[in-house]
């Protein structure tokens, strides 16, 4: 855990030699701008004038103006145009959303691989977008946030590599994700653009200057004015491919070792070097054949190279300024000795068993008049319907009527000997994995882990609110909370991890009602319950405004923030059932935080336990350093273990690891390895 904290912290100041690298990058064009239009001025007007002609007033600081006019509104440009994040650089690069409930078999074993990574590390499920047109073996993670981010690996990919070796690929963007690479990797997009607006300045210049026929007086001296703009745009064309070369001297300069460490990740989640090891030795053997095995076609590549798994473009500037390291070196760290390359011949049947399994049951979960790959507006419709119709027009429902609701729940009931990767690692229901799946079933699916069958009168209550909306919807509610029940003694967060890229389908105001009505939900018996607080901690986390929001740092020592670090240990130790329990759990913490001498003394009372305190106090730890959070969430596993002894194996009940990984949520951490009692 604590590597994953220190590469956050080594993130942050990997931006920070970003900006410094882009500020002498914009240094370098304005000298070479202003020394090239003074010398053009020189011979421009030295004919026209005796001796050496003045200057203009204020010359050389309209060519820096004019010059950082184009630097800096650029970079704002292209910034402004990814702030959708991992989606738009996505889709800039070419890219085409698959839909969480796709039944294709290729697009199956990719978005089961991405739902056991998510799973595994805690995170938010990102969306997965296929490359159609890229034949080579690539693969790329944006976002500004862990909670919004997406994977996108090309068609070649799925075609060319293993199961294992695919689940290299996405083990290596994870990391990418985890270890806050990202935001840094989209502001360098909207910074390479910007340096590169002079060169296309110049171009256009050139190519006015071409379309200038003018003619001068015989008595005219010196170059046309034809020929001094072609010469301008000319040197402005130059000078801007100045910028190409501080653009790969920036991205070699934070891009290289962090291939490394993903690389190295890759290994680590997988727990097998032949994952991503395969993968890259396809990449050489394909590279054998077509010059680039990782080549993207895509005529934006150059700006977007920094960003992917292999080099988009065959590096013309070996060494100090290329964006990747070698194969062969890439390779040698990860197997500690020199191996071959492979073939990277397209696979005949590359889907897995367990992906054809999954597949049959998505295909008769949503037989019942469900797209499996259709548009996500269109997917989306009984959601936006449902909270307010922000889309200013009528779109239809998920289920016409209440018996199309049965049915559709009835008929995966039919396949629940049908296993799948996630369903049998995780004890997911196929009915229940489907819903999460679904972008017109999650909402139901969230409704259903809110509702409380064991007091009737509040369940009546919340299924007539859930009926306002939709009748309909609270027959699926309900049909699914019959299915979640078979879950019991399993922790039931995992499935809103699963669930996000299905929810991710609303437009934001939607979002905001969906959260506004799980409020009411909650509200309904008048108390909130730790499952419900832990729930609506992460939907918020996940589907907020705030969600996609890099969280400012405030505070550097877990010491000034010491009533909150109370507040939240004493929220996991009365997690236990008994009070001696608790007040062990406490000291056990407290141990790890010795710079806070806590006691028994400061263990907060159940009945004093207050979720909104708990939720401000969350707030304020979110604002840690990175290099302070582990020591925290550290001393939270002990407090949540069940015994001293079994703080090693971090043995815990079902109810408490959807605790920790709530907490774990709301911090933006991932999520430590843990054990259920039982399990």
């Amino acid at each position: 855990m604590m590597d994953f904290f220190e590469q956050q912290d080594h993130a942050h100041q990997q931006s920070r030699k970003l900006l410094f690298l882009f500020f002498l990058a914009v240094i370098a064009i304005l000298i070479a701008v202003n020394v090239s239009l003074a010398l053009i001025w020189k011979w421009a007007f030295a004919f026209r004038t005796h001796g050496h002609p003045d200057y203009p007033v204020g010359f050389f600081y309209v060519n820096t103006a004019v010059t950082l006019l184009f630097i800096c509104g650029g970079t704002l440009f292209e910034t402004f145009r990814l702030r959708e994040g991992g989606d738009a650089v996505a889709q800039m690069a070419g890219g085409r959303l698959v839909m969480p409930s796709s039944t294709d078999v290729k697009e199956r074993r990719l978005l089961n691989i991405v739902e056991e990574m998510a799973l595994a590390s805690g995170i938010a499920c990102p969306r997965v977008y296929i490359l159609d047109r890229e034949d080579a073996i690539n693969a790329f993670a944006a976002g500004y946030h862990q909670n919004e981010a997406v994977v996108a690996v090309t068609q070649g990919s799925l075609t060319r590599l293993t199961r294992d070796e695919l689940q290299g690929v996405i083990g290596h963007e994870f990391s990418h994700i985890l270890n806050g690479d990202m935001r840094m990797n989209i502001q360098l997009i909207g910074v390479l653009f910007g340096i590169q607006m002079i060169a296309g300045f110049g171009q256009e210049l050139m190519y006015w200057a071409s379309q200038i026929f003018s003619s001068r007086d015989r008595e005219e001296k010196g170059p046309p004015i034809q020929l001094v703009v072609l010469v301008v745009g000319a040197a402005l064309f130059v000078i801007g491919y100045v910028g190409i070369f501080f653009g790969r001297l920036i991205k070699s300069a934070v891009s290289r070792q962090r291939e490394f460490l993903a690389d190295a990740s890759a290994v680590q989640f997988t727990r097998n070097p032949e994952t991503i090891g395969g993968a890259l030795r396809k990449i050489g053997g394909l590279t054998r054949v077509n010059q680039c095995g990782s080549r993207i076609r895509d005529p934006r590549a150059e700006q977007m190279s920094h960003m992917f798994l292999g080099a988009a473009r065959p590096n013309l500037m070996d060494g100090l300024f290329a964006t990747h390291p070698p194969i062969e070196e890439r390779l040698q760290r990860v197997y500690g000795r020199h191996v071959d390359f492979l073939d990277a011949s397209e696979i005949i049947d590359p889907a897995h068993q367990h992906d054809v399994q999954d597949v049959i049951v998505n295909a008769n979960a949503h037989r019942f008049g469900q797209s499996s790959g259709g548009d996500a507006m269109q997917a989306g419709a009984s959601l936006t319907t449902a909270f307010g119709q922000h889309s200013g027009q009528t779109l239809p429902t998920a289920f016409a009527a209440s018996d199309t609701a049965n049915a559709q729940i009835a008929g995966t009931s039919e396949l629940t000997s049908a296993t799948t990767p996630v369903a049998t690692s995780h004890g997911i229901d196929p009915v229940i994995l489907s819903a999460a799946r679904d972008a017109r079933a999650a909402d139901a699916l969230v409704f259903a882990m809110l509702c409380d069958a064991t007091q009737t009168a509040v369940y009546q209550s919340q299924l007539a609110l859930i009926a306002r909306i939709s009748p309909e919807k609270a027959t699926q509610t309900d049909q699914l909370l019959h299915h979640l029940d078979t879950m019991q003694g399993s922790p039931r967060l995992p499935l809103l991890d699963l669930a996000m890229p299905a929810l991710k389908q609303l437009s934001p105001p939607a979002r905001m009602d969906l959260l506004s009505f799980c409020a009411k939900l909650i509200a309904a018996d008048q108390r909130m319950s730790q499952s419900e607080f832990v729930l609506q901690t992460v939907l918020e986390r996940r589907l907020g405004p705030q969600s996609g929001r890099l969280v400012k740092v405030r505070y550097n020592d877990l010491r000034t923030l010491k009533p909150e670090v109370v507040q939240l240990l004493s929220l996991v130790a009365r997690s236990h059932p008994h009070d001696q329990d608790a007040s062990a759990a406490l000291v056990r913490a407290g141990a790890l935080l010795p710079e806070l001498a806590l006691t028994e003394a400061d263990l907060i009372a159940s009945t004093t336990v207050d979720f909104f305190v708990i939720r401000q106090a969350l707030e304020k730890l979110n604002q840690l350093a990175p290099l302070a959070k582990p020591f925290l969430i550290k001393a939270l596993m002990a407090a949540a273990s069940v015994t001293p002894s079994s703080m090693q194996e971090s043995a815990m009940s079902a109810s408490m690891i959807d605790l920790i990984r709530a907490i774990c949520a709301a911090l933006d951490a991932p999520v430590p390895e843990v054990t259920a009692l039982g399990s």
